[in-house]
């Protein structure tokens, strides 16, 4: 481990040092001659917003990509939270004001530019993806002492500053700052360099990406050549294309689907458990004129989703009801009670509100990867009276709608994001979130309470009593922990499914290896 030494070292108290080198010497690392080719079925249509840090909208999809073009200061990665990357160690101030972060040395760009201090500061000034404002309004300032040092300044003690700037937001994942200025973000979504162990090569709108190996990477040489994502929405399609051996792993087979994926020689089953939390948002809540003012009504629709079955219908019964829109594996999350399906109570709730036939509560909007799942959650709600229409979306277009706020009626959310209990009340609960569409102020008071809260047990209690009240007054309802089902076919050593707690994807992708190598 690596040290703060001199006059640096009486003006600092460590609290967070973190200096793995990943000893691999660089004779040894940049032994491997990259060769092959696998091919991912995926689920969405690619967006290239995605291809840019700076983009992030509190979602794990664009982690799909930037794992592989892109490398943070710090990042989670196998068996480690937040793993050093390009930066090779951080130190924060006794007094929580200041954190400072040593850039890698050797760390390179795929164009050949080192990453630098400038880089880092560039990055987090053009970040203006989820949480951003939280981001930026808490930082004083940001310093660059030398080429290989990044001084970050904040205006109070925050103890999220660590967990925002790599966890939750794109903000310390960096991309070349001279390459950016001279063609524009425009050009950089076109043709994106970043400084992880994938280069970009082409992409083609709505049909695929394709991505070579960077042997210039600093952690390790990847050991396959080529990949490529092939956009496949149609799931049936996607495991037709495992089985004839046109794809190499496919991302989200679900229902009878993953049944015959199961059955198939040369295949496997891949379901893990994520840390995306799915839910229904009653997004006019806050509408006296809607029937979801009501709470009874809330908690109508909650009782009347039959978890269990749609849950062994869909993911085979792999993913978790917990009841909450936190992940169950985050820091400070609160057990809500166990969800429970009845029906008869929710027709009961729905008479006492004054809706004794139900009513017509119209459009549920939802990403369309995931309308099997609306639609069986749509027929639940049909079963006690409560009528909608699905509204499904390319998932893109469906995140913009759902922050822009232009959807009314009912949401099916959804957020697989690295961070904490607080990250993600910050961006769907708390006022000025992205994906808010109404608060409450005592839940508000309490949020800025524990964020400027730097003793852990009082913190942990002030976000716990936030999820109770989510709870008890029925904002949303929770719908599952998703357990992903991914099929990987005959050609492929490691996966990387699973290899990263809580990540929805392959992951890192220079650990991934074709049979036999």
């Amino acid at each position: 481990m690596t040290g703060i030494t001199g006059s640096h070292a009486a003006r600092w108290h460590v609290i967070v040092l973190v200096a793995f080198t990943l000893m691999i010497g660089a004779s040894a690392s940049r032994a491997v001659n990259p060769e092959g080719q696998l091919t991912w079925g995926v689920h969405v249509s690619l967006a290239p917003t995605w291809f840019d840090p700076a983009e992030t909208q509190g979602i794990i999809t664009p982690y799909l990509v930037m794992y592989a073009l892109h490398d943070a200061m710090v990042k989670p990665m196998p068996g480690q939270p937040l793993a050093p990357s390009l930066a090779e160690s951080w130190t924060a101030s006794e007094d929580a004001l200041t954190y400072e972060f040593v850039v890698r040395r050797g760390a390179k760009f795929h164009n050949g530019d080192d990453v630098t201090a400038e880089d880092v500061k560039f990055s987090f000034e053009r970040y203006r993806g989820v949480a951003h404002k939280v981001l930026k309004d808490r930082v004083a300032a940001v310093e660059i002492p030398d080429a290989q040092r990044v001084r970050f300044k904040l205006k109070q003690p925050w103890p999220d500053f660590l967990t925002f700037y790599v966890g939750a937001t794109g903000a310390g994942w960096i991309v070349p700052k001279k390459y950016v200025e001279r063609v524009g973000d425009e050009g950089h979504r076109k043709a994106p360099v970043g400084a992880g162990p994938y280069k970009f090569v082409s992409f083609t709108p709505g049909q695929e990406l394709t991505l070579e190996a960077f042997d210039q990477y600093w952690r390790k040489t990847p050991s396959v050549r080529r990949l490529v994502f092939r956009v496949i929405p149609d799931e049936a399609t996607r495991l037709a294309a495992l089985k004839r051996g046109e794809v190499d792993i496919a991302y989200s087979i679900r229902g009878e689907l993953a049944e015959e994926l199961q059955r198939t020689k040369g295949l496997t089953l891949k379901p893990t458990v994520i840390q995306a939390t799915f839910w229904l948002y009653f997004a006019d809540q806050w509408d006296p004129k809607s029937p979801w003012h009501d709470q009874r009504v809330r908690l109508a629709a909650r009782l009347a989703i039959d978890y269990k079955t749609i849950n062994q219908a869909l993911t085979l019964g792999h993913s978790k009801v917990t009841g909450s829109i936190i992940p169950e594996n985050f820091e400070y999350y609160w057990q809500p009670p166990t969800p429970t399906y009845d029906p008869a109570e929710a027709r009961q709730l729905l008479a006492e509100a004054g809706y004794p036939r139900g009513f017509d509560a119209g459009d549920y909007f939802c990403d369309i990867a995931y309308a099997n799942l609306g639609e069986a959650v749509l027929n639940n709600l049909q079963a006690v009276g409560i009528r909608a229409t699905l509204r499904p979306l390319e998932r893109a277009a469906f995140y913009r709608g759902y922050a822009e706020k232009s959807f009314k009626n009912l949401i099916q959310g959804a957020s697989g994001a690295f961070g904490n209990a607080a990250t993600r009340l910050e961006a769907f609960v708390a006022t000025g979130g992205a994906y808010v569409y109404g608060s409450y102020p005592d839940i508000d008071a309490l949020f800025q309470e524990q964020a400027a809260e730097l003793n852990h047990m009082r913190r942990e209690a002030t976000l716990h009593k936030i999820q109770r009240l989510v709870h008890e007054r029925a904002i949303y309802a929770h719908l599952w922990q998703l357990g992903f089902i991914n099929g990987v076919g005959h050609r492929v050593g490691e996966s990387g499914l699973g290899l990263i707690s809580g990540h929805a994807y392959s992951a890192p992708y220079e650990d991934v290896t074709l049979a036999g190598k």
